[in-house]
């Protein structure tokens, strides 16, 4: 992944057809089973104070002694991000341009939920719930909702306990339990039918999603496949499949290191994020660096945003306990048991370990499969252009198949 200066703006394209409060309590007056209640209208406004005491702490960073070039980010790299973001980096910009977009907030199951929704100006739009991951939040989908709204009405939740969601008060937010809630949502918002994209977490919970609710999910596409996913197996792996079981050992002896002190000790790690943004900082870019593709061009701006809103909602912990909860609910498939909507797999070369599609094909129907030239595991900030005509190609392909949607 290379770094780029300079200032990083999400334009919204004409087709987008922004939302208004009242077209959006419309929507949810005519739904008859639903639990959302108390839409707002959002925008996105950190306080002065919030920002003030932001560069007050990062001038006081305590930077680490001993070896500084090997075991993480580099200290050099490091004091280089902590200076942009301390003199250069505009967050009353980068707030401007969030705010573009139409953001609401809706308690549903006792969480405030906030979400974006664009409509497309198309009369024959499909819904499109695009959900992100971590340590992602909103900010990585933008670039690619204007290409999306040319064909769908586009609706992206904060996955609760990041950004500007709620954190739950209370144990059991697993990716399962998210997936009831934003079906929920769904309904609210009037759209009983609509396509799922996910990567990272948010394909694990669009696939719980096709798992619980196949007569309402109508397409599934995934950039990711969910580091729990075990398929039934019966007999010997083949040649390929036994590689790739070996490699995700690798991968998790190697740099799994995080996932689990996130799945078990989430609260302790969080202590210490969420009192230095440095630190804070360092955790997250750390994941950017290494999971995307080195020939992706990712702004600083970008990156910052994300951090920037992780710090002003103190949300990292909270986002991290996903790993602890979602544990107990791996998705995990018996003799018989499928994904039974139709799956489009976008496979980026820097995704990796990703599964063959043997693997994949044992518990997910999979009737698209594109091999992309460049990418890695942040596919709708690193190549948008190309995961939005992918998710575009995959459904208009089934309506033409002629799959009810």
């Amino acid at each position: 992944m290379q770094l780029t200066r300079g200032l990083w703006i999400a334009r919204a394209a004409p087709a987008l057809l922004f939302v208004s409060l009242a077209a959006e309590l419309k929507r949810q007056a005519a739904c008859t089973r639903n639990e959302l209640t108390m839409i707002e209208p959002f925008r996105v406004e950190v306080s002065s104070e919030t920002i003030a005491d932001l560069r007050k702490r990062l001038e006081a960073t305590r930077w680490p002694g001993g070896v500084g070039d090997s075991g993480g980010v580099p200290l050099g790299v490091m004091r280089d991000i902590a200076h942009y973001w301390l003199e250069t980096f505009d967050w009353p910009a980068q707030e401007r341009d969030i705010n573009r977009f139409s953001h609401f907030r809706a308690t549903l199951g006792g969480l405030r939920l906030h979400y974006i929704h664009m409509r497309s100006a198309r009369p024959d739009a499909r819904p499109l719930l695009l959900l992100h991951g971590w340590p992602g939040s909103f900010v990585e989908m933008l670039a690619i909702v204007p290409m999306l709204t040319e064909w769908f009405h586009v609706v992206i939740p904060s996955l609760p306990g990041y950004g500007f969601s709620d954190a739950p008060s209370s144990a059991g937010m697993s990716n399962e339990r998210i997936a009831r809630l934003f079906a929920e949502l769904m309904t609210g918002l009037g759209y009983d039918r609509f396509a799922v994209q996910g990567g990272d977490w948010g394909a694990g919970i669009a696939t719980w999603l096709a798992v619980q609710f196949p007569s309402r999910v109508v397409a599934l596409h995934l950039n990711y496949i969910p580091g729990s996913f075990a398929p039934f197996v019966e007999g010997e792996l083949s040649a390929e499949e036994a590689s790739f079981v070996g490699q995700r050992a690798q991968w998790s002896d190697e740099q799994g290191a995080y996932g689990h002190v996130q799945r078990t000790r989430p609260l302790t790690l969080g202590y210490a994020l969420s009192d230095s943004p440095a630190g804070l900082a360092a955790w997250i870019v750390e994941k950017f660096r290494e999971w995307a593709d080195p020939r992706s061009v990712v702004p600083l701006d970008v990156l910052l945003t994300n951090v920037t809103i992780y710090w002003a909602t103190n949300s990292i912990a909270s986002s991290m306990r996903l790993y602890l909860e979602s544990a107990r609910t791996p998705l995990r498939f018996e003799r018989g048991e499928r994904v039974r909507v139709p799956c489009g797999i976008a496979r980026f070369p820097y995704e990796a370990p990703f599964p063959p599609r043997t693997w994949i094909a044992r518990a997910y129907d999979i009737v698209h499969w594109t091999d992309m030239p460049q990418g890695g595991h942040f596919a709708a900030l690193e190549a948008p252009e190309r995961l939005a005509a992918d998710v575009i190609a995959f459904v208009r392909d089934l309506e033409r198949s002629g799959v009810p949607m």
